[in-house]
């Protein structure tokens, strides 16, 4: 049996009844909370900030996956770590001194990602690897959520797969974007560790139904 984590993206919840979407979550058979932080600047879209994690904190039951599409995330470690994040993830396509961010974020107790854009090449986290906790492969263009997924996705999820082993490393291969229950089983075949599901979670009739039925799948 596969021991494959599920992280259901909140960015797709009811932000109405947002302390009853973590409390479904907390009570689902999902791993962690998968939290989406954008500027406006990195991406397109704006999501949350502060007070709103702060909420979601002090209701969830489960590690928090928080997933920053910012510039200069460097700034705001300490106060994400505050906060109560579990995991941290940066993206390499803001970070000019990657070594030195993940070396930062470690420092605060956290694991630390690395998220991957849909055009950037795995092979530009040759010489980080092995100090990576967890590589986020961007599965549609990020900023919005709902988007299709990218077919593209399995190849880079393999090849990152061979690099990881070749480098000896433990990181984590996560698949954030259009996850669903026709791809989740061809994605952990591919070497998916972590599965973010959020369109397809929220938007169902019975979102705890739907979390299993991923689960279910993905730990076969």
């Amino acid at each position: 049996m596969n021991n494959i984590r599920i992280a259901p993206s909140l960015l797709a919840a009811d932000f109405g009844n947002l302390q009853r979407d973590v409390e479904m979550v907390n009570s689902s058979q999902a791993d962690w909370h998968h939290i989406d932080v954008m500027d406006g600047v990195f991406v397109p879209n704006i999501s949350y900030g502060m007070p709103v994690i702060k909420n979601i904190a002090e209701h969830a039951t489960k590690p928090l996956d928080v997933h920053l599409m910012i510039i200069e995330p460097d700034r705001y470690i300490k106060t994400f770590a505050s906060l109560g994040a579990n995991i941290l993830t940066v993206h390499y396509e803001a970070c000019p001194h990657l070594n030195r961010t993940i070396q930062a974020i470690k420092e605060e107790g956290m694991m630390a990602g690395v998220a991957l854009n849909p055009h950037t090449n795995i092979n530009l986290l040759a010489d980080s690897i092995a100090g990576i906790d967890l590589v986020c492969v961007m599965s549609v263009n990020p900023g919005y959520g709902g988007q299709k997924f990218i077919e593209n996705t399995f190849s880079k999820v393999r090849d990152l797969k061979a690099l990881i082993h070749e480098k000896k490393s433990k990181t984590l291969i996560e698949i954030d974007g259009g996850v669903n229950a026709d791809n989740a089983k061809a994605l952990v075949e591919a070497g998916a560790d972590v599965l973010v599901a959020g369109s397809f979670v929220f938007n169902s009739q019975d979102p705890l139904a739907t979390i299993s039925q991923i689960a279910n799948i993905a730990n076969v």
